[in-house]
């Protein structure tokens, strides 16, 4: 059973917050919280993952793609990221993000990464 009684909580807590500067290309932590079925979801109290900034609208909203550990996820629905070792963005599951939903800044992928990983989510969609 998925605790979304505590991530309401904690999604309560988000929408008050302060938002972040933030640049494409960047991972950051973002709590993304408990979602429905094979969605993906953030773990520990924040609820919370690794997150890639693909495009930024504007201050408050961007294009994200959620990141995984899992080193045996491959084909055309996932990259492994070079500049960002250890980590294989989950391109089935971009989406629209709040950048309240950031809680702390991990690093930066470089453009030529973040070019290609465009490419590959042009061919997803």
């Amino acid at each position: 059973m998925k605790d979304f009684d505590n991530w309401n909580i904690k999604k309560k807590e988000l929408s008050n917050g302060k938002r972040v500067y933030f640049y494409k290309g960047e991972v950051w932590f973002a709590s993304i919280g408990k979602n429905m079925g094979d969605e993906e979801d953030g773990k520990n109290s924040s609820f919370e993952r690794p997150v890639l900034i693909v495009r930024k609208f504007n201050n408050n909203i961007f294009l994200g793609v959620p990141l995984t550990s899992n080193e045996e996820k491959n084909g055309k629905y996932y990259h492994k990221l070079v500049s960002f070792t250890g980590s294989t963005a989950i391109l089935s599951q971009i989406r629209l993000f709040d950048a309240k939903r950031l809680l702390r800044h991990m690093g930066r992928i470089n453009n030529d990464e973040l070019n290609e990983i465009k490419i590959k989510l042009g061919k997803v969609v």
